[in-house]
């Protein structure tokens, strides 16, 4: 069991295939997202990997939070998660997970904060059929008729299907194939939709009722902190090389 990663909803697109048929994809963005802290069998009973994304600043973080972020040695974050992993899965404690951590053609299941649509009726929360738009009806056609017997039972029964609020709930989508993955911008690419808004905050893990490539990195493709300056550095060796040439 790997550790999953949380991304930021762009938005949506479509990819055109070789074959000229095109693709609906949702676009995700994995910016900074780091391993905060170990959860393990013998200080918490189980094993889970806990991941922080996005900058929140100091001033408004409490200061419980903020020594929780300096022991791991990183920026204090906005949105932490945790994932469950085997003990073979923990990745060490302020690395960064990139987009490559999934592979294309795998299947992942996303979870997001679906969209909040306030108070709605029964006809939009529950896909009521309404009532008869003819005699009689008058000006009740959408109204969900009765919700209850008359003496018997003489109450209604819970768990009605009601008006009410709906949307703004956790929701899962299982089974999204993965489509692309940028490692420079941090950009993965699933195709289908995704619950939640743009910009909000999206979980993105194995597939649990689908097998896992044998190509999948284990226990993942992440970047410690003193990679990103070492792959920094060879790029700029050929400019300055290249400028001594010329002065020669």
């Amino acid at each position: 069991m790997r550790s999953g990663v949380i991304a930021q909803k762009v938005g949506m697109t479509r990819i055109f295939t070789d074959a000229g048929e095109h693709i609906p994809v949702t676009v995700l963005k994995v910016d900074n997202c780091q391993v905060v802290a170990h959860r393990t069998l013998d200080k918490n009973g189980y094993v889970a990997v806990q991941l922080g994304v996005g900058q929140a600043k100091p001033q408004n973080t409490t200061r419980a939070m903020r020594g929780h972020f300096a022991v791991a040695k990183v920026e204090p974050k906005r949105k932490l998660a945790e994932f469950r992993v085997e003990e073979e899965g923990l990745i060490p404690v302020g690395a960064e997970l990139t987009a490559d951590h999934f592979v294309v053609g795998q299947f992942v299941d996303v979870t997001g904060t679906s969209i909040g649509k306030g108070f709605a009726g029964g006809m939009k929360r529950h896909n009521f059929g309404g009532l008869r738009a003819t005699h009689g009806v008058s000006i009740s056609h959408r109204s969900i008729g009765s919700t209850g017997g008359r003496q018997d039972p003489g109450k209604t029964f819970k768990n009605k299907k009601m008006p009410g609020h709906l949307g703004a709930e956790t929701v899962t989508t299982q089974n999204l194939k993965v489509v692309l993955t940028d490692v420079e911008r941090g950009l993965i690419a699933v195709e289908g939709a995704v619950p939640g808004n743009k910009g909000g905050w999206i979980l993105i893990a194995d597939a649990v009722k689908k097998k896992l490539p044998a190509e999948a990195p284990k226990p993942g493709k992440f970047r410690l902190p003193g990679e990103q300056a070492a792959d920094e550095a060879p790029a700029e060796a050929p400019v300055v090389e290249a400028a001594a040439e010329e002065n020669v």
